[in-house]
């Protein structure tokens, strides 16, 4: 009997379509020239509808029109535009990658065959790192950015997010058609449109990390803005029913507020971070929590519940009082005397030190005012530097045994000397001098209370020891985000790759790699960049071949391609690299040294 399912094969005339795209292929570009070999028994490619083959075979060709001859050479194209020559081998595999996973959706094929510069800057921003394409797989419909000429200009505006979203759940409201669904998925389209916009001018160089950090947070803060007031909209009937009548009780801002502590707080969130909340109301009716309690268990679900237009934030609520054994909702008066020390239930030091990044998100300038005074009392009280040192190292050590790092191992995060230390270390000397020094008590992120330690002569004068570990912490922070979004997990140095012996051979090459970014290393250490390539034949060979696009490719998949061609231009003129590992040594030991040096005064 003939076998039930047999294997899509193409026929010949299909198969031609794909010869045809093999011949538009140099040589150089074997990786490439191997994926579409894998097309003639493609299921989804043989099964298509000729219409939909017809486009994408188009697209396809389009494409490695655009692709350069060689990884340094110039592109098989008459078009003048200079970005074309930022269409790389990696981008246009992430690319195939993105296809392929839509080509039951022929109206994208048409929409990116109809439009090339979409196809064109969809192409550069996917040659840049891997999260862009992931990001586009989880929300398609972000690709209509792309066609905006003004995608990489500007910054977030939150006013004008809100005020567009505001107009659009009129109007929704005005037809009938403002069911939950939709408010989620509205959310979740304009959530997802904003931060591939600020992914998109991250990655072409046009902002800075904190500039990212400052961004996305803004978005965030807009989206809890809006969705805490669209959900309590939604609770109103049953709010009246258990006694908020008058209109002062039913003035949520009044009464609510949101205290975000972590990234979100520091303003310093990253793609894909958690939302570390706290809930705090003022209101002496006696249902009042169980009121507040009710919003903040629809918010948390509006917040993580997955659509057909993805998710927005993951929440954790572990940093109220008394932890996940605390109730979801505390009254700012409960929440004073547990900071402040008073009574027999009262925070811990590692809490204080949350304190350092918590600002009040949502709520009325009043209650923000409130929590400001609650916590410039925290952070200002005088302390014993000897004790709160003890206190800190002690749970240094604790975070320490709950991720530990194998030997031989570097963790961007978690290994002595990096980012964990440099945000402890900050910490300590907000929580230690904030009341000698006030203007150590504003919430600027890390970075900047690090460089301010040093202007404010906290530290020892001369020596730049707090912008030094800034500059650290900054470049360590860029990392962590791309490396999270590319998912290269986990976050290390594999030191074992240093040897030449083992390089090869070592299975993360690429992620061990990009922890520092081999552009930066050229950058700052020119001296060890003249040695770059003995250990690591591959990149030898192919800077020698002159191929630098390849080469980027390979030593710092995540690093910006605009500052990767720069810093390969100069050295391309310079030298012939040798001691590739030598370079990530000096770069691993220069990183931590910075942190070190404030660590040792610590």
């Amino acid at each position: 009997a003939a076998p039930l399912h047999t294997p899509a094969t193409s026929t010949p005339e299909e198969d031609d379509d794909i010869a045809h795209l093999q011949t538009l292929l140099p040589a150089s570009h074997t990786a490439l020239a191997q994926r579409l070999q894998t097309w003639r028994s493609h299921t989804r490619i043989a099964t298509l509808r000729p219409s939909a083959r017809q486009k994408l075979m188009r697209l396809m060709q389009r494409s490695l029109h655009w692709l350069p001859a060689s990884p340094s050479g110039s592109a098989n194209t008459t078009n003048n535009n200079p970005n074309i020559n930022d269409i790389t081998e990696a981008g246009l595999l992430r690319f195939i990658d993105w296809l392929e996973t839509l080509l039951r959706r022929e109206s994208y094929l048409a929409m990116l065959l109809e439009h090339p510069l979409v196809h064109e800057r969809l192409l550069q921003l996917l040659g840049v790192a891997r999260w862009p394409a992931r990001y586009l797989t989880s929300n398609p419909g972000v690709i209509d950015e792309l066609s905006s000429n003004t995608m990489f200009e500007g910054r977030f505006e939150r006013d004008t997010f809100t005020a567009k979203l505001t107009q659009r759940l009129h109007a929704l409201q005005a037809t009938g058609e403002d069911d939950e669904e939709t408010l989620l998925n509205l959310l979740r389209r304009a959530m997802h449109a904003s931060t591939f916009r600020t992914l998109a001018r991250d990655l072409d160089g046009r902002l800075s990390v904190e500039q990212v950090g400052d961004d996305l947070s803004g978005l965030a803060d807009a989206i809890l803005h809006l969705a805490t007031h669209w959900c309590w909209q939604r609770l109103l009937p049953k709010v009246h029913s258990m006694g908020f009548t008058n209109a002062p009780q039913v003035n949520l801002d009044e009464h609510f507020a949101i205290v975000a502590y972590g990234k979100l707080g520091g303003l310093e969130l990253g793609y894909g971070s958690d939302l570390d909340l706290v809930f705090i109301y003022e209101n002496t009716h006696e249902r009042s929590g169980e009121i507040y309690a009710m919003l903040v268990r629809k918010l948390i679900t509006w917040l993580t519940s997955k659509t057909s237009e993805g998710d927005l934030y993951e929440i954790d609520t572990a940093l109220r009082p008394n932890g996940n054994s605390g109730l979801l909702t505390t009254t700012i008066e409960a929440y004073e005397s547990y900071q402040l020390q008073r009574g027999s239930n009262t925070a811990w030091l590692w809490e204080h030190q949350a304190m350092t990044r918590a600002r009040c998100c949502f709520g009325s300038p009043r209650l923000r005012t409130r929590f400001d005074a609650i916590r410039s009392a925290v952070i200002t009280a005088q302390r014993d530097a000897a004790s709160l040192k003890q206190e800190i190292i002690a749970m240094r050590q604790r975070v320490s045994s709950a991720h530990k790092v194998a030997d031989g191992q570097f963790n961007l995060k978690h290994s002595a000397g990096g980012m964990i230390d440099a945000e402890f270390i900050t910490q300590y000397l907000v929580l230690l001098h904030s009341h000698q020094h006030p203007t150590m008590l504003e919430n600027r992120g890390n970075i900047a209370l690090l460089e301010r330690a040093d202007t404010l002569g906290i530290l020892p004068e001369g020596k730049n020891l707090g912008h030094a570990a800034a500059s650290a912490y900054r470049l360590a922070h860029e990392d962590a985000d791309l490396l999270s979004s590319d998912d290269l997990r986990p976050l290390r140095l594999q030191l074992e790759f240093l040897k030449p012996e083992r390089a090869m051979r070592a299975a993360g090459i690429q992620s061990t790699i990009v922890v520092f970014g081999g552009a930066r290393v050229l950058s700052l250490e020119v001296a060890a960049a003249k040695r770059i390539g003995e250990a690591c034949e591959q990149c030898a060979l192919l800077v020698r071949g002159r191929r630098m696009h390849q080469y980027a490719e390979i030593v710092a998949p995540a690093v910006r391609r605009r500052v990767v061609a720069q810093d390969l231009r100069g050295f391309r003129q310079r030298f012939v690299p040798r001691g590739f590992a030598e370079s990530f040594a000096v770069a691993d030991q220069r990183h931590r040294r910075a942190v070190f040096g404030v660590q040792a005064l610590v």
